[in-house]
């Protein structure tokens, strides 16, 4: 089973009086809509993460051409000519950086 939410902050279960979340329109879900920080009291965005995260599925980015105009083929070789100019690089992060973000493979 999946359950959606859509929350704003924590602090808001701790009020019975107010009545901020509903059922939603698909059957298991939960909905509010405002924002949700999760280590923060003031979220200024939908979903506002300060500290890790770990996803155990995809992250989705629909895409949908009904959202869209102008709609057209590129020319690929004009393309790839623009990507021959990029500048790639390679590097390794500072030990201490690494070391304050947990990050082992440098």
């Amino acid at each position: 089973q999946n359950i959606s939410l859509q929350a704003s902050n924590p602090g808001q279960f701790e009020h019975d009086s107010d009545v901020l979340w509903q059922r939603g329109a698909a059957p298991e879900t939960i909905a509010y809509h405002g924002h949700v920080g999760i280590n923060t009291d003031v979220p200024d965005e939908a979903l506002v993460v300060c500290g890790n995260a770990k996803v155990m599925g995809r992250v989705m980015h629909p895409s949908d051409s009904r959202a869209k105009q102008n709609i057209r083929e590129v020319d690929t070789n004009e393309q790839l000519r623009r990507i021959t100019q990029m500048r790639l690089v390679e590097y390794d992060y500072k030990p201490e950086f690494a070391s304050v973000m947990g990050i082992t493979d440098t």
